[in-house]
């Protein structure tokens, strides 16, 4: 393989959407629903996983997921980032 290829500028960065966004801190405060339309426009092959509260979530970081936190209402809670 030759250098220009393995250069880092030429690969697509970790967990970087096609629309390179890693995350969206404006739909903090929608409905789960409103958060997945939204973050799925952006990016339509992204997995999105609502968690509701008090629930677990794996620590491992997958480079196509998306943690949307809501609360007991089923709003956002947090900003959703890939991983």
């Amino acid at each position: 393989m030759d250098q220009e290829t393995n250069h880092p500028a030429n690969k697509e960065s970790e967990g970087e959407t096609t629309s390179g966004l890693r995350s969206w801190p404006e739909v903090v405060g929608l409905t789960a629903e409103e958060a997945e339309k939204r973050i799925k426009e952006d990016d339509p092959k992204l997995r999105l996983q609502v968690v509701g509260p008090d629930r677990c979530v794996t620590a491992d970081f997958v480079t196509d997921r998306v943690w949307i936190f809501v609360d007991s209402e089923g709003k956002v809670i947090r900003t959703p980032t890939i991983g």
